[in-house]
């Protein structure tokens, strides 16, 4: 949902439109603006535009008939967007005018009429058929499933109540937050809205993917602690002064310790939310990360001692936890608010298939058609961005699609064959997995196979027994490790 789309959707809520000063609060607090900042940058007085703010809460609170905040009013509206009543009122959410032309040969061509650019003909062939009676929306506004979802993409689902408990969580000083999930399951789409919920509350953020790191920043842990500080102290527009705080003497370690507590944590005015992202890239390193992690724990800790250390809160994404001996007191996947990314229920897949345009997906009868699609992926949040965006452009029916996906002519060919990659350089994990999907019944699997195959998304575990994560694991790789 972007900003526009929100206005409207107040719209269809309030008796009547947000006067000038009230829509302008808005506009800023949406972009992440404090009170100080807006009345900065529009003119007016500090504590008019925060009265006007609390004003617009209470209005709004009233309107929705629950409490919005500057904190909450983005998950509130995104939530009531999602609701019947708005998917009722979808023409004017998505600000257009379906006209419907039947011309010969059972064929109908589609035009969308927005508002703010007037009339744009699509027109589109589609069948008859009810699976093809579906709203098909200009491709320029298809977001091709590959990475994080942006921020402004009506394409996120929330998955309740871990937005809320990740938004809250952050807010505490001194906190800790890991988001655990195999790969490409939405890890840093929900990382980005905590940090633009941090920044809308103030907080500074800096974000660290250890994908972009240099091999040769991995050599050594002193190569990896400086370019780590160093990218902190840019991201915070603070001229890096590793030289001043480093001494081979005390270790790297301390020296790192040093820099943050003596330097950066002083210098800034608010607290920061420092985002690592992808630090299973580390567990290549364990001479690395065998220190590291450890560290990540002791400042956490710090801060429930040294006021200083609560300035800092810290955000740990990482797809599987570290298979290096940690002793159970240093590390840190076993402190702070743990968050596991489930799948998407039926009605999860349902309501993203509504936001892509499928109407055929409606009621009772779409979540049925959708069914066999959640039960041959499981719910897997990039499997059906893939199955929706191409049901989307028709470039595949959704019967078409469940013959073919689990073989090397379906869409899902290139995601399995990764997978498929993967277990060849695992011998272990291939041997384990293949009993998996082999038996008609759960397998009892060694604990350390399991707990991997667990980490990939390609098993569930049920106390000590194994099943797969869905069928199109079970059909694809009973075919391929058969």
């Amino acid at each position: 949902m972007n900003l526009e789309e929100a206005l409207i959707i107040l719209d269809t809520f309030l008796e009547q439109s947000l006067n000038d000063v009230q829509e302008l609060v808005f506009r800023k607090a949406w972009e992440g603006q404090t009170y100080p900042e807006i009345a900065e940058s529009s003119g007016y007085d500090a504590n008019y535009i925060k009265d006007v703010g609390s004003k617009l809460w209470k209005l709004l609170s009233h309107a929705l008939e629950e409490e919005v905040t500057k904190s909450n009013f983005r998950s509130v509206l995104r939530r009531r967007s999602q609701s019947n009543i708005l998917q009722k009122k979808q023409q004017h959410i998505q600000t257009a005018v379906l006209k419907h032309h039947q011309p010969s040969g059972g064929v109908r061509e589609i035009e969308i009429i927005s508002k703010d650019s007037g009339i744009s003909e699509l027109p589109v062939a589609t069948k008859v058929e009810e699976e093809k009676k579906s709203v098909i929306f200009n491709p320029d506004f298809l977001e091709i499933p590959s990475g994080s979802v942006p921020l402004n993409s009506s394409f996120y689902i929330e998955r309740p109540p871990i937005e809320e408990r990740a938004f809250a969580e952050i807010n505490k000083p001194g906190s800790l937050i890991r988001i655990k999930a195999p790969s490409q399951t939405g890890k840093t789409s929900l990382m980005q809205r905590i940090l633009a919920h941090a920044r809308q509350s103030g907080l500074h953020t800096v974000q660290i993917s250890l994908q972009r790191a240099d091999s040769q920043v991995f050599t050594s842990l002193e190569k990896f602690l400086r370019w780590f500080c160093a990218n902190i102290s840019r991201q915070l527009n603070l001229e890096p002064k590793l030289h001043d705080y480093w001494d081979e003497d005390i270790g790297s370690k301390v020296s790192c310790t040093l820099y943050l507590q003596g330097y950066v944590l002083q210098e800034i005015d608010c607290p920061v939310v420092l985002a690592l992202d992808e630090v299973n890239r580390i567990f290549e390193y364990p001479e690395i990360s065998g220190d590291f992690l450890p560290l990540l724990r002791s400042w956490y800790e710090d801060a429930s001692e040294l006021e200083i250390w609560q300035k800092l809160r810290l955000l740990v994404v990482h797809a599987t936890e570290a298979y290096i001996p940690l002793d159970i007191n240093q590390s840190p996947f076993n402190v702070g608010l743990p968050i596991k990314l489930p799948e998407f229920t039926l009605e999860q897949v349902q309501d993203l298939a509504l936001r892509h345009g499928l109407a055929w997906a409606e009621s009772e009868t779409g979540a049925k058609k959708l069914a066999p699609l959640v039960a041959m992926i499981g719910g897997h949040p990039f499997l059906v961005r893939l199955a929706l965006y191409n049901l989307v452009r028709q470039e595949v029916t959704l019967e078409q699609l469940l013959q073919n996906a689990p073989t090397i002519a379906g869409i899902y060919s290139n995601y399995l064959r990764h997978h498929l990659a993967n277990l060849q350089t695992h011998p272990e994990l291939k041997t384990a997995l293949k009993k998996v999907v082999t038996s008609k019944e759960s397998v009892q699997l060694e604990a350390i196979a399991a707990y991997k195959l667990e980490s990939m998304g390609l098993v569930k575990l049920e106390g000590n027994q194994a099943i797969p994560s869905c069928e199109l694991y079970r059909l694809y790789f009973r075919e391929q490790l058969g």
